[in-house]
């Protein structure tokens, strides 16, 4: 609803990545983090990489749903564009992108590890 209040302009990936850089910075890393994971995340992965990561993620997510990028239903977390997923992965340096997949990886394989849990692995 409230990107759909605002006038968007023609380039609407700059108009996204502008609305993301005015967020806090843990609500960007929140972003950052959901957009390794495609257009949407379960609420179960980002419960378990909040536990791994020691990072509130969830509730720094909840502001992007009230702020309009994401939306939250069927127990998941969606972002509601796709040009908002590509905004948030844009926070990241491209040098840097490996590194951000593989820490985010290593830390869902540990937390499952012990869990004997690969449902997570294979989201």
């Amino acid at each position: 609803e409230k990107i759909q209040m605002r006038k968007i302009p023609d380039n609407v990936a700059f108009f996204f990545s502008k609305m993301i850089n005015e967020l806090s910075e843990d609500v960007r890393t929140a972003l950052r983090v959901m957009s390794c994971f495609g257009s949407s995340s379960k609420i179960s992965l980002i419960e378990t990489l909040e536990q791994a990561l020691n990072s509130p993620l969830a509730r720094y997510l909840d502001v992007a749903v009230s702020e309009g990028l994401l939306t939250k239903s069927d127990g998941r977390y969606h972002f509601v564009h796709d040009r908002v997923q590509e905004a948030a992965y844009d926070i990241m340096k491209s040098e840097d992108r490996c590194l951000y997949h593989f820490q985010y990886g290593l830390a869902l394989c540990s937390t499952n590890i012990f869990d004997m849990n690969d449902d997570v692995i294979f989201t």
